[in-house]
């Protein structure tokens, strides 16, 4: 079976290299028979989507060069539990099996099909914290009788407040959506005005 192997470190220096991922990667697919297709390494936080490496690992993953992903740590791959669990349906989806070496978890078992439900879970808790923080926001404003106009696109401005909350930088999250970094910063202050949270965090 023809897999990738995908590792990932936060920046190019002499304390982060990917090759102490990469020999666990290549030791676990010798010793089970698989076949590296390629090999896809990223030199990038996490929490940003502008992974080249990342970007070209799933556009060869859609075009099924492979059956499978290797990574050492989930956290490698992942940049929200959200975006772990949309990761996970995309690859179901095309029929690429996704594996964690470190845990021995495999997506196709019945471990990897209990840790897929427990994370679609999680991040559904996740999205249901964002919507009551920001309803008992609207309502506490109500009581002290200040004005609301209508948001708007109340979705984009939960994407937004969500990215940030994972991480995101202002730029990142306006690549992300197509958006100016000045249009996000106002829709995250509109966000965190409206669920009662004055401190803002350093601009980035």
């Amino acid at each position: 079976m023809k897999v990738a192997l995908y590792a990932r470190v936060s920046r190019i220096d002499k304390d982060q290299t990917p090759e102490n991922q990469l020999l666990i990667l290549r030791k676990y697919a010798q010793d089970r028979g698989l076949e590296p297709f390629r090999e896809y390494v990223d030199y990038a936080s996490g929490g940003t989507p502008e992974r080249p490496e990342f970007k070209q690992l799933m556009v060869d993953a859609r075009s099924h060069r492979f059956r499978a992903i290797v990574i050492v740590r989930i956290d490698r791959i992942m940049r929200s539990t959200l975006h772990f669990v949309n990761l996970l349906e995309e690859l179901d989806n095309i029929g690429v099996v996704l594996i964690s070496a470190d845990l021995q978890i495999d997506t196709s078992t019945p471990t990897g099909k209990l840790m897929r439900v427990m994370t679609s879970a999680i991040a559904e808790f996740e999205r249901e914290l964002l919507s009551l923080r920001t309803k008992e926001g609207l309502e506490r404003a109500r009581a002290q009788g200040k004005r609301l106009g209508k948001p708007p696109s109340p979705e984009i401005t939960e994407r937004c407040l969500s990215l940030r909350e994972s991480g995101l930088s202002y730029n990142e999250i306006g690549n992300e959506l197509n958006m100016t970094k000045e249009a996000v910063k106002q829709r995250i202050h509109r966000g965190k005005t409206a669920a009662g949270v004055t401190k803002t965090p350093s601009e980035t």
